[in-house]
């Protein structure tokens, strides 16, 4: 869904609300009406028939007043929300890992280190195989928290922050990988740096499920209009029967939702047996535009 169209169904969901409240209201003015007529003509049950519909309208005015106090989200805002809870709660997970369980294992190898040197001879291969259990256990949790959290996107920059994580998780991998970036990234806003590492992440992630990949190439380009990025393998494709984004394929649609977030552009191209290219583009915000067309190289 495109940000204009969910403005138009925001403002026309609260049209039908103020639409309704009129509605109401105007149908108790007309009971209103009705018993003050049936009041002057000398009707014994006319005063209790005012009294309840001056207790209805007035009921019904309160509950209007109050619906428009109510903060209304549009699609776009709500998701925005969505997915700042999401990364929120990545970091605090991230931090459990790292900090808690990562600090609990590193003490675990330490202490089984300690009694290891101290078992009889027979013990020792065991030892061995407990202890590259526990080491490839902390590497994994560690591998894990850098996925729920890139810290060092902040500090190193979108690029290497992608090598790294194509790196971490195709090192054990035959996918042969390549990264182009031929442009300085510096100055890339927080937002559209987390956008497209998200995007490539679960790009990537995908390519390993499912596509059965030879090759992966990822493109990184500072455009004059936005920043580029495209994820391209050489795997057996898939015959998509719809929009994803339609079909509720959670992978695709969420890539799709963070581009459409950052008012860019998000496209699938993928064909049986003639792999899958995915294309981002991200725009500039107005006032990193200037400084975008500066710093490109």
């Amino acid at each position: 869904m495109n940000p204009s169209t969910a403005s138009l169904r925001s403002l026309a969901l609260q049209s039908s609300n103020d639409n309704t409240g009129r509605f109401f209201g105007a149908i108790c003015l007309v009971s209103i009406l009705c018993n003050l007529a049936l009041f002057i003509s000398a009707q014994a049950a006319a005063w209790a028939f005012v009294a309840v519909n001056l207790l209805s309208i007035g009921s019904v005015w309160l509950i209007h007043e109050r619906s428009r106090r109510v903060i209304r989200l549009a699609p776009r805002e709500l998701a925005e929300c969505m997915l700042q809870v999401q990364e929120s709660e990545r970091q605090r997970l991230s931090r459990e890992l790292h900090d808690d369980i990562g600090q609990m294992l590193t003490a675990a190898r330490l202490q089984f280190d300690h009694l290891q040197r101290r078992l009889p001879v027979d013990c020792h291969e065991p030892c061995r195989r407990l202890g590259e259990t526990l080491e490839e256990t902390l590497d994994k949790v560690r591998d894990l928290s850098a996925i729920l959290n890139p810290r060092q996107l902040h500090s190193l920059g979108l690029e290497a922050s992608l090598r790294m994580h194509l790196v971490r998780n195709l090192a054990d991998n035959p996918v042969r990988w390549t990264l182009e970036c031929n442009q300085s990234l510096n100055g890339l806003p927080n937002d559209m740096a987390m956008a497209a590492f998200r995007i490539a992440q679960e790009a990537v992630t995908n390519m390993l499920r499912h596509a059965q990949a030879s090759n992966l190439v990822v493109r990184l380009k500072r455009l004059a209009e936005g920043l580029s990025l495209e994820i391209h393998d050489d795997g057996k494709g898939f015959e998509l029967p719809g929009n994803p984004v339609d079909l509720g394929l959670r992978g695709l649609a969420g890539m799709h939702e963070r581009a459409t977030l950052q008012g860019g552009t998000w496209n699938l191209e993928t064909t049986p047996g003639r792999g899958t290219r995915i294309s981002v583009l991200l725009p500039w915000p107005p006032r990193s535009q200037k400084r975008a067309c500066s710093d490109k190289t």
